[in-house]
């Protein structure tokens, strides 16, 4: 499994259910690196999408306590419901929010970061890859600026593969 996350400089990823700072190109990251997988987000990160609707060309899985449906998202209830819908997926990315990456990082092998060089005030941070010894970063995929605010792709992979979950 995999996610991808878009963190400050303090590794913030949000205030109040929003990023305060979103870049184009992270949005455009995003959709190219995502198209034709399985998404995992939270219920509070569909508040934010548009319309609140299932992202296009993706199969939607939201990962929430609370019971009830979403229209165009399977619903799990825990890691392992989430697991075993991934399963047979190709590739699966967890997409948010802050509860969301905590609960599902136990299972991903390769995290796509897009690090803004910005520090807006956020309420909800990601953790920080960096300093965490089951982590290192791989690759560089791309850097550049844009509206004055340097930015870079990066690609952390976990150190230890066999250590996360069954769907690499």
């Amino acid at each position: 499994m995999e996610l991808i996350v878009a963190v400050y400089d303090d590794w913030g990823i949000g205030r109040e259910g929003t990023q305060p700072i979103a870049l184009s190109a992270d949005r455009k990251f995003f959709r190219e690196t995502t198209r034709g997988a399985t998404v995992i987000v939270g219920r509070r990160t569909i508040e934010d999408f548009p319309g609140k609707k299932p992202l296009p060309g993706r199969i939607n899985l939201a990962l929430s306590r609370s019971e009830g449906e979403i229209p165009g998202f399977t619903v799990c209830h825990s890691p392992e419901a989430v697991l075993a819908q991934t399963k047979n997926a190709p590739r699966a990315f967890v997409i948010g929010g802050g509860s969301v990456y905590r609960k599902m990082l136990p299972y991903c092998d390769r995290a796509y970061v897009t690090k803004v060089h910005a520090r807006p005030e956020s309420d909800t941070f990601f953790p920080n890859l960096d300093e965490d010894p089951a982590w290192v970063l791989s690759q560089t995929l791309q850097s550049g600026e844009e509206n004055g605010i340097a930015y870079e792709m990066l690609l952390y992979v976990r150190k230890d593969q066999s250590k996360a979950g069954n769907n690499s």
